[in-house]
């Protein structure tokens, strides 16, 4: 099979996670840019990456690039391609765009033009011409300019990687299922160890740490991929990728547990959990986490959502404080990490950050920061190791 470049979108932020995780898949020529990793690899390793990558939102296979500097270039630059080579006449297809340039204003636009260019020589060549679906396309292709460049290419994925087909039930503004997994990956967690989500909404958290801590590919869930419907699919390849990567599975000898006080979420929370078959490992209760202590003997690894005034009315500082003391009282030999969208609630939490990530929880500029509570005092810590 011969190799290609490829695009992996990933959320700003998480590019280095997931240039580290195509790198471990086997990934070749492995480049990051904005929101995005290119790398090089074959058709097969194209299924690898949608199944198997935590990080990525779409795998992209680019197809074409020219210049464009008006409509007429546009037209004549997406008529180049032989299109009866990817799709037939038969068959339904999108158009994504996303535009940065002084030409072209409206990405609805380039859509439009880039429709006519393509339905046009499917009329020419064969008298009849596939039709648009927004919804379930056969073929979803996409067009990326950038000043004055234009980069066609085809949508191996279909809908976001993030959906990843265990999340029935959720809350308000659930987390997205990549961020998840890119502040998990963020915070180093790798499954030796014992976990905890203490504000633990719809299970999100949960289920992307058991996926992690037990190597269970990441999209094993979904229903299906865009690439599905190509000409080139081979089902076989696709199984024999699938067989491959359940192999690589681990089992994992520690407790992942979650914490909420609504009753309704952890009802949720449980539903998604068994949903994505992860019930043997993880453990949900109700409890508002204001009112628990560390009872797990060894390290702690923690990783939460909490809410910050936009998902709940809550009262902020008091909120945050109380974090802040119940980690400092309750639970030693503990890394807490957790996500704020607030940036100025992370004044109330009374401790000091050892780390603070700059990361956008969806259109929110947000901060992931960390929290080390030593076993004792940190001045004991250090006297100790002195001794």
């Amino acid at each position: 099979m011969e190799n290609f470049k490829m695009i992996a979108k990933t959320l700003f932020g998480l590019e280095e996670v997931l240039a580290k995780e195509l790198n471990q898949l086997g990934a070749q020529k492995v480049e990051m840019g904005t929101r995005m990793v290119s790398f090089v690899g074959d058709k097969g390793f194209m299924y690898k990456a949608n199944l198997a990558l935590r990080t990525a939102l779409k795998i992209l296979k680019p197809i074409h690039n020219f210049r464009v500097h008006n409509e007429a270039s546009l037209y004549k630059g997406i008529q180049q391609i032989d299109w009866s080579t990817y799709f037939s006449a038969n068959q339904t297809f999108v158009i994504d765009t996303t535009v940065h340039s002084d030409y072209f204003k409206h990405s609805q636009f380039v859509a439009q033009k880039s429709k006519d260019a393509i339905v046009d020589q499917f009329k020419e060549k064969f008298g009849h011409r596939p039709s648009i679906d927004k919804d379930y396309p056969d073929v979803r292709i996409n067009i990326h300019i950038d000043r004055e460049n234009c980069s066609v290419s085809l949508d191996s994925s279909g809908d976001s990687l993030h959906h990843r087909g265990y999340k029935t039930a959720t809350n308000i503004a659930p987390i997205n299922e990549v961020l998840a997994a890119g502040i998990l990956l963020l915070s180093g967690w790798d499954g030796n160890g014992n976990f905890m989500d203490p504000m633990c909404g719809s299970g999100t958290i949960l289920a992307e740490a058991a996926m992690i801590a037990c190597n269970i590919p990441a999209n094993i869930n979904r229903k299906e991929f865009a690439f599905e419907k190509w000409q080139d699919w081979d089902n076989d390849l696709f199984d024999k990728i699938m067989d491959s990567l359940l192999n690589k599975t681990r089992e994992f000898h520690y407790k992942i547990i979650g914490y909420d006080k609504a009753p309704s979420a952890v009802m949720k929370a449980r539903t998604n959990i068994t949903q994505a078959n992860l019930d043997e490992y993880v453990i949900i209760r109700e409890q508002n986490f204001f009112e628990t202590e560390k009872t797990l003997e060894g390290p702690l690894h923690m990783v939460f959502n909490p809410p910050y005034g936009e998902r709940l009315d809550i009262h902020l500082e008091r909120f945050y404080r109380e974090i802040g003391d119940t980690l400092k009282q309750n639970y030693p030999n503990t890394n807490a990490w957790f996500i704020t969208g607030n940036l100025d609630a992370l004044k109330f939490v009374g401790l000091k950050p050892s780390r603070k990530i700059k990361l956008f929880n969806g259109k929110l500029e947000s901060r992931l920061a960390k929290y080390e509570m030593y076993e004792g005092s940190k001045r004991e810590k250090f006297q100790n190791k002195e001794n």
